[in-house]
């Protein structure tokens, strides 16, 4: 028997369930999903920052685009808010100051942002050694995003509408005839659209299909959790990320959180974290903090998939109809994930962006998989 929908998402991670809410509001949507639980590769593993200043000048549109969603979620989805208060600091040492002028340059006119000393950092951020920022950039309305409510609610929100989700269900082949046909879990699926939101092996799905080639590439994220460090009474302050993105660590649940900030290209798989790589966040941590950590705890890793210019691609591929990318979030698939599942529908039926997206001076010419038209790929 071939189940038929109108829409055939691969993938039910936070791309893949959100656009499936969007969708389904006014058409037929059957979402695949190769793992027992959504969202168990990138999205279960996202520190789940919500900032305005990360990413180049697209992302962050999409992300200021998304802020009126996560501060007023939808109340029949979620049963509490999505943010919680955690102030953001970008520091930079004296040798880093070209670095963070050249961001402050490109943000400063949006009002969310300050540049203040170190002495301030330390103050938002006792972890931080008194003498190592020279200056920071403050974005005191930077937030926690609570990933798994957001995800549950994006899928809870589709089902209602009537969308199907398989799980267990890995694409085997896609093959179009007027229609595309995908074989998963032993069954035949068809649609006349595939969107492929399946994060780290989209471009694996993208070769299977035939579909002009991205180049999209998965990169390794590590983060360990540090047990509170002797002396220290209370672990508080705000997020500390380098403004070379060469370290980051925040509290959490009376623990440090920290990472490397590193991003290993490697296949798609089910990443897990390097010795190196720990301790490399370690050693910037204490070079940071002048803490000495004696042990570390729990510890993972998640891929983040990235377009070669770092921006998310979305729209109908240019060889092969109906084939719908929707990959390449990279860090920010949580914090764009609104403003993204907004657009990526209204592209996929046929309309144009949403107004408040393009307010942003978010474009689709920008996110559209036209602009690789050049590369050449290798699907061996």
């Amino acid at each position: 028997m071939v189940e038929r929908a109108d829409f055939l998402i691969i993938g039910a991670g936070i791309a893949g369930a959100s656009v499936a809410y969007e969708l389904s509001a006014e058409a037929s949507v059957i979402v695949l999903e190769m793992e027992e639980q959504p969202g168990f590769h990138a999205t279960g593993r996202s520190a789940a920052f919500f900032t305005e200043l990360y990413g180049n000048a697209v992302m962050r549109g999409l992300t200021s685009a998304s802020r009126a969603f996560f501060e007023a979620p939808p109340t029949d989805l979620f049963e509490g808010p999505l943010l919680s208060p955690r102030g953001m600091l970008y520091v930079a040492r004296e040798d880093q100051r070209e670095a963070l002028d050249t961001l402050y340059d490109q943000v400063r006119e949006s009002g969310f942002v300050e540049q203040r000393d170190g002495a301030f950092a330390h103050a938002q951020a006792p972890l931080l050694a008194p003498d190592y920022a020279a200056l920071c950039l403050w974005e005191s309305s930077a937030r926690e995003i609570d990933a798994a409510a957001l995800l549950s609610g994006y899928i809870k929100g589709a089902r209602r509408r009537g969308a199907r989700f398989v799980l267990n269900a890995k694409a085997e082949t896609l093959h179009r005839d007027g229609v595309w046909r995908v074989k998963a879990g032993g069954q035949t699926y068809e649609a006349k659209v595939v969107v492929n939101a399946a994060g780290a092996w989209a471009e694996t799905i993208g070769c299977m299909a035939g579909a002009a080639p991205i180049t999209l590439t998965p990169k390794r994220r590590t983060v360990c959790m540090l047990p509170k460090p002797e002396g220290i009474a209370e672990i508080e302050g705000a997020v500390v990320i380098d403004i070379d993105e060469e370290f980051y660590f925040k509290p959490d649940a009376g623990q440090i959180l920290i990472s490397p900030a590193d991003e290993t290209p490697t296949p798609p798989c089910d990443a897990y974290p390097e010795d190196i790589d720990i301790a490399i966040a370690v050693d910037r941590f204490e070079r940071a903090t002048g803490i000495s950590v004696r042990r570390t705890g729990r510890s993972w890793a998640g891929l983040r998939t990235f377009a070669p210019d770092k921006t998310i691609v979305i729209g109908f591929d240019t060889v092969r109809a109906g084939f719908f990318w929707l990959g390449g979030q990279g860090g920010y698939g949580i914090q764009t994930a609104p403003a993204v599942a907004r657009s990526a529908a209204a592209v996929a039926l046929g309309r144009a962006l949403p107004d408040d997206v393009e307010r942003f001076g978010v474009t689709l010419e920008a996110m559209s998989p036209a602009r690789f038209s050049a590369l050449r790929r290798d699907c061996a």
